[in-house]
């Protein structure tokens, strides 16, 4: 059992690597996040996780590529560059050992991301963008 502080501290870094998944991030970067030296981190990590923070990473990273592969039209290099990967060939090989197919077999299992949509693109477009609730307007809409 994970003592509570520590575990505060891991899951610390464990948001840091779900937050920030697609920067360059390190395991020393999330190490740091949760105060301990990286050899220390790695350990508790992987006994209260049950996988490396490196093999957290990556899983996170190659969830969201298959969440991105099914959704959009992006070339499989533009999602690999998306989720933070930094090479198209170690991605597709990490990406075929994890889903036991390539990133472009994957898309193909799923229909295409243009017959999700029912509505013009450019709606769809407007639509998913975040929506930013600091500008008075909107406050004022609001209250109205």
């Amino acid at each position: 059992m994970v003592p509570r502080p520590l575990a505060r501290h891991l899951l610390r870094a464990r948001d840091l690597a779900d937050a920030r998944y697609a920067e360059p991030l390190t395991v020393a970067d999330m190490a740091r996040a949760a105060r301990l030296s990286p050899a220390y981190f790695s350990r508790e990590f992987k006994r209260a996780f049950g996988e490396s923070p490196h093999q957290y990473l990556l899983t996170r990273r190659l969830e969201r590529a298959a969440a991105l592969l099914r959704v959009t039209d992006w070339s499989v290099a533009d999602v690999c560059f998306a989720v933070g990967a930094s090479s198209v060939g170690s991605f597709t090989a990490s990406f075929g050992r994890v889903f036991g197919q390539s990133p472009m077999a994957y898309r193909r299992s799923w229909p295409p991301a243009t017959r999700l949509v029912r509505i013009p693109r450019c709606v769809a477009m407007a639509y998913g963008r975040p929506q930013n609730r600091t500008f008075r307007e909107d406050g004022e809409a609001a209250g109205s």
